[in-house]
């Protein structure tokens, strides 16, 4: 079967297409023929050996997959429509997944926008809920917001009551965000003076951060008192920001991280919990992620060039089957 082989960290310009043997599943496996594959933040580090994850080369690349059931336990029947996520295998005509990471797939989603779903959504869903504490009625500021886990961030936020200013960087990320449900979008030159002025100098109550870099510290100006500052990753590239305590201190706020994955080595059974949760909001459309680009499944290096490039609008994804 085909499949997209990382055999060296040297970023996606040297992925490589290749044929290799079908994967055989264990007791509580889930034997997947995938239609679609998202194209995540972590497949583009794992190229370049910068993902926390360290797998053994060769490995075949891609998290995020949907498609249909070939054979799996007891729950799961052949034919069946699913979601799937791991850290690496998905790219590839067929993969297994443990049957804990294998989701319904409601028939509301096309395969693309199942594919779509799992790593994104989910984080979302740990960072607004879990770690932010999210309540209805409370203002959310979303960074990267025309991005995959900015457009997830943004409709999560607003299934759960809230309102959502978007950062972006240019006014067509600002459509792409909007689009996706954000009631304001503010650039990022001067986005702590847009916040102030939606929320008349009183501040947002989450900041959703998945870039991190030079903007660390205007984002914590820009929390209203009791406020939280969620960190979901660093995409600015930019090193890992610091913070003078004394600013929490002062004026009474947090900063919390939300390592979703990490979080579910202790607890597994949680991401069935979590999509349990979405699962009525993806049959509602109140959850319906935007597909920036859908390529080829010899375009999938080239995905993630884009992605490293930041042409990247809402979630790419790879078709593997027509």
């Amino acid at each position: 079967m085909r499949a997209i082989q990382v055999s060296s960290l040297e970023g996606p310009h040297k992925l490589t297409v290749v044929d290799v043997p079908e994967p055989t599943p264990g007791p509580n496996d889930v034997l997947i023929e995938v239609h679609s594959v998202g194209v995540s933040f972590p497949d583009l580090l794992l190229t370049k050996g910068q993902y926390q994850l360290k797998p053994e080369l060769p490995f075949i690349s891609g998290a995020d997959i949907a498609g249909v059931v070939v054979s799996g336990p007891a729950g799961f029947t052949p034919g069946q429509r699913v979601a799937g996520v791991s850290s690496i295998g998905g790219a590839a005509d067929r993969t297994v997944l443990d049957a804990s990471s294998v989701f319904p797939l409601p028939d509301e989603l096309s395969f693309d926008e199942g594919a779509a779903m799992p790593m994104n959504y989910l984080t979302a869903h740990f960072a607004l809920t879990l770690r932010a504490g999210l309540t209805s009625g409370e203002i959310v500021l979303v960074h990267g917001a025309a991005g995959g886990v900015g457009t997830a961030s943004i409709q999560v936020a607003k299934a759960l009551g809230t309102q959502v200013i978007a950062v972006t960087s240019t006014a067509e990320k600002a459509d792409v965000a909007l689009a996706a449900g954000a009631d304001h979008a503010v650039m990022l030159e001067d986005f702590m003076a847009g916040v102030r002025g939606l929320t008349m100098g009183r501040g947002v109550d989450v900041v959703i951060d998945p870039v991190g870099g030079d903007i660390f510290t205007d984002s914590l100006r820009s929390l209203a008192v009791g406020g939280r500052h969620i960190v979901i990753g660093f995409a600015a590239g930019q090193g890992i920001p610091e913070v003078k305590v004394n600013r929490l201190l002062f004026n009474n706020i947090d900063i919390r991280g939300a390592a979703w994955g990490a979080y579910l080595m202790s607890n597994p059974s949680y991401v069935q919990e979590q999509w349990a949760e979405l699962m009525p909001l993806m049959k509602t459309g109140a959850i319906k992620p935007p597909i920036g680009k859908v390529y080829q499944f010899e375009e999938y290096a080239q995905a993630l060039i884009d992605m490293d490039d930041r042409k990247t609008l809402g979630k790419s994804v790879v078709r593997v089957r027509p």
